[in-house]
């Protein structure tokens, strides 16, 4: 497996294949059921993973290791470790809590804090928007960033990384995989959607981790099932029941290749951090940021502000608008924006004006991202009712790309119903016979203003 440490392609769009992406996306999108709490420490009875004696050289890449991270380490300084990245990420079983569990065991004299910027679903175009909100505004050491298993955009991902060095954090890329992905490993190759990241890496020198070496092997070697029913682990590991999310077993397992790779960089030489390099890309995503609703826009029509308490780590206060006709104005200058909302089964469809003009929404740039071309035309509504929206209520964006510029948008609650009936399944046709009058309504749950750039101040009225 030497050849991995080489095995980087140079790829000039997002590291993801579209039917992939899609099928993926799928998977993580409908795990999502509200905010996690962004402090957090293991719960009692998360286990201590060791790091085992699976030896593989390609699974960690250092690189120029953590320098910082483990001279404040081994001094006793306290720390601060986040961790951002998908539902693998947010949910609990995934390989944050045990691998913080070890941190924290492997450096007892700090004081080992840790943040969860995990949302299921999303990938690094929202990562960029969102992590200097969520994590580097608390001042982390370390950060952890997982996006290898959708939304794996080199672009954004170069966004987040900048932005995380820029802050005076050190960062390290984790790969977690799909069951599909297995095969690549065991054939000495590096999964397709993490190529484009591990440029990235390579770029700016940062240590990275092939979190499914060691369960593609206990696959291969008839030790493990990727994929099953929760009872089948009679003679073997059950990894997930999905063929993404970990169960603790496969967590562990995720969390002792971060074990391994830790050890392996406290060991290193003493480095000094790299400089940050001129960018990879030029259209990287280091200007994206995501604001508070009120404080970039002015508000026209009936809004009330409202608390959703599932969703209070993301969003302190909700803008919801239920009467069509109600809208928000921002100005710009940058070349992307959109919104961070929640989704649920009254929400309803939007339309987009920019510099006073009405936009049709067209294809993604990339297949597998949330970000949608706009081309001015004859305005057609943006639905923000998905099939996930049955019964329930999660997290959900939308970007939107423009070339570079300065931008005035306007963003007005459609009288337009979409069919929900025909975007619910089959199996989610229930509640909507049951309460039509729910999915009847057309509401706009807005949490934060998405900009891939820098905002302008509002023309006094």
């Amino acid at each position: 497996m030497r050849h991995l440490r080489n095995c980087i392609s140079i790829l000039l769009c997002a590291s993801v294949t579209g039917t992939q992406a899609q099928s993926n996306s799928d998977l993580i999108a409908a795990s999502q059921a509200g905010a996690s709490p962004l402090y957090f420490q293991p719960i009692p009875a998360t286990p201590l993973v060791t790091p085992g004696s699976y030896k593989n050289e390609g699974e960690c890449v250092p690189r120029n290791g953590l320098p910082a991270f483990f001279g404040k380490a081994k001094a006793g300084k306290p720390l601060l470790v986040g961790f951002i990245g998908g539902s693998i990420t947010q949910g609990n079983a995934g390989y944050r809590p045990q691998a913080l569990r070890y941190l924290q065991g492997m450096f007892p004299a700090s004081d080992i804090k840790a943040l969860n910027a995990g949302v299921s679903g999303t990938g690094t175009d929202l990562g960029a928007c969102r992590v200097q909100e969520q994590l580097l505004q608390y001042k982390p050491d370390l950060v952890f960033i997982e996006f290898a298993v959708n939304g794996a955009y080199a672009e954004g991902m170069e966004g987040i990384v900048r932005q995380v060095k820029a802050a005076g954090a050190e960062a390290c890329l984790i790969y977690t995989i799909t069951g599909t992905q297995t095969k690549d490993y065991n054939n000495g190759k590096i999964p397709l959607p993490v190529q484009g990241l591990e440029r990235v890496a390579e770029h700016y020198q940062l240590p990275s981790v092939h979190l499914g070496m060691e369960a593609s092997q206990l696959e291969l070697d008839g030790k493990l099932l990727w994929k099953g029913d929760p009872k089948d682990t009679v003679g073997h590991i059950l990894f997930s029941t999905d063929g993404v999310h970990p169960l603790q077993a496969g967590g562990n397992l995720y969390a002792a290749a971060i074990a391994r790779a830790m050890e392996e960089m406290k060991r290193m030489s003493s480095r000094k951090p790299v400089r940050l390099p001129k960018p990879l890309f030029t259209d990287n995503w280091e200007s994206a940021g995501m604001y508070a609703p009120r404080d970039i826009a002015v508000f026209t029509g009936s809004w009330e502000q409202v608390k959703m308490p599932q969703f209070a780590p993301w969003f302190p206060v909700i803008e919801k608008a239920s009467v069509p006709g109600a809208a928000f104005t921002f100005r710009f200058r940058g070349s992307g924006f959109g919104i961070f909302d929640i989704g649920g089964p009254e929400v309803g469809q939007i339309t987009i004006e920019v510099n006073g003009r009405p936009m049709q929404v067209q294809p993604p740039l990339v297949p597998g991202t949330q970000v949608y071309r706009l081309q001015e035309g004859d305005s057609l509504p943006v639905n923000r009712f998905n099939a996930y929206c049955y019964n329930r209520y999660r997290g959900q964006h939308q970007l939107f790309s423009l070339p570079d510029g300065e931008y005035t948008v306007t963003i007005r609650l459609s009288s337009q119903l979409a069919d929900k009936r025909s975007i619910l399944g089959r199996d989610q046709q229930t509640d909507i016979a049951q309460h039509p009058e729910k999915y009847s309504a057309t509401v706009l749950y807005l949490g934060r203003v998405l900009l891939k750039g820098t905002p302008l101040p509002m023309a006094k009225q």
